[in-house]
């Protein structure tokens, strides 16, 4: 039996290209591992995470072109972004001064 179902181009071209990514964040930071959430209308959010802890984010037009970009990309994908997965995240003092934000005298969120 055929498979019938229709690839869209423009779709593969488009997780091809976010494969790239992963791949060459992945390369940079000695491995990464990712998880993808759905960001409603926008699309999806895909966060990875480098073995060095160093941490990133990209967005799908689609959480079926963020599926598909993962699966090419080859890295391990996580249901959830907590447990050992999240531990994983190495944050510096940028990070703390944004998240502190005016509670703390960091800086302002524009």
């Amino acid at each position: 039996m055929a498979d019938t179902q229709q690839v869209d181009p423009k779709n593969e071209r488009r997780a091809a290209r976010l494969a790239r990514r992963i791949g060459s964040f992945s390369k940079a930071h000695g491995g990464a591992e990712g998880q993808v959430a759905y960001l409603g209308e926008r699309g999806a959010r895909i966060v990875l995470v480098g073995e060095d802890g160093t941490w990133g984010d990209l967005v799908a037009p689609t959480y079926a072109i963020a599926e598909k970009a993962m699966e090419k990309s080859g890295i391990t994908v996580h249901e959830a972004f907590d447990g050992e997965f999240a531990a994983k995240v190495r944050t510096g003092p940028y990070e703390w001064s944004r998240m502190a934000g005016l509670q703390l005298g960091g800086p302002a969120n524009r």
